[in-house]
């Protein structure tokens, strides 16, 4: 299982490379469109979606992602990235807490429109301030997920959530922020960003802000997962499960980090 993931992962890296750097804007907008329309399919099926109702799902979901590029104004994208931040930081850890199991599909369809849209947005305009942006958001995430995965297995007694996740255990999270932290600093000397121990300081809590945020990312799509009673959220990638499990880390930091860079340039 392991080799499989491994050449399944490298497949990956190796053509979302080749996509990031070389696709034009619009080839890479209708890239990022398939992915969403992936995540919708996969989404209305862990929502017991079937059918009519799945299809007009995931119509909805690439029409909602269309329309917010036409407008092709910032508000729009601060709305989105906005509800993701108070979904993210305040609605997810009380879900979480208090266990809700929600059936309601109109309610569990607006939560999909939340954990996917923002992403897709994300992916679009953190490429068009700047491939790194995208690319340095991105490879944190993977470092701390392929961290905590191998703390996980070597180190791993204390469950993190067992109720949710039973793999995902403290060590995992712990070896997560050690590696986060050593390739933060790493990067930061390399391009002589540490000016002085105070940004030294903060970017280093910066980038365990951004695990914690992961973490939820991931703790969620599992929680979401155990409420449809399965074990992957589809079939994919091999060795990987469904396009879900490999972004659902992605969709609890990049539109946060997003929304950080525009207000950055509208301030």
């Amino acid at each position: 299982m392991l080799k499989q993931r491994v050449i399944t992962a490298i497949i990956l890296v190796t053509l979302f490379l080749l996509a990031v750097f070389y696709l034009p804007a619009q080839a890479w907008t209708l890239l990022v469109a398939a992915v969403i329309c992936q995540g919708a399919m996969e989404w209305a099926r862990l929502s017991k979606m079937t059918g009519r109702t799945a299809l007009l799902y995931c119509i909805a979901t690439l029409l909602l992602l269309l329309a917010t590029l036409w407008l092709d104004t910032a508000i729009p994208n601060l709305v989105w990235y906005f509800s993701s931040l108070v979904f993210w930081v305040f609605v997810v850890p009380a879900w979480m807490r208090g266990n809700w199991r929600i059936q309601n599909k109109a309610l569990m369809s607006l939560v999909g429109w939340l954990v996917l849209l923002p992403t897709g947005l994300a992916m679009i305009e953190l490429r068009e301030l700047g491939v790194w942006f995208l690319l340095g958001a991105m490879a944190t995430v993977w470092i701390a997920d392929i961290a905590a995965y191998f703390s996980g297995k070597k180190f791993g007694k204390h469950k993190l959530a067992a109720s949710i996740s039973p793999g995902k255990t403290w060590e995992g999270v712990l070896g997560a922020l050690i590696v986060v932290s050593i390739y933060v600093l790493l990067v930061g000397f390399a391009i002589d960003a540490f000016k002085n121990i105070l940004l030294l300081l903060g970017i280093i809590a910066a980038s365990w802000c951004w695990v914690g945020l992961a973490v939820f990312g991931d703790l969620f799509e599992s929680a979401i997962k155990r409420q449809a009673g399965v074990k992957d959220s589809g079939a994919l990638l091999p060795g990987h499960g469904g396009l879900l499990d490999r972004i659902d880390a992605l969709t609890s930091t990049l539109p946060i980090v997003a929304l950080l860079l525009i207000l950055q340039k509208l301030l």
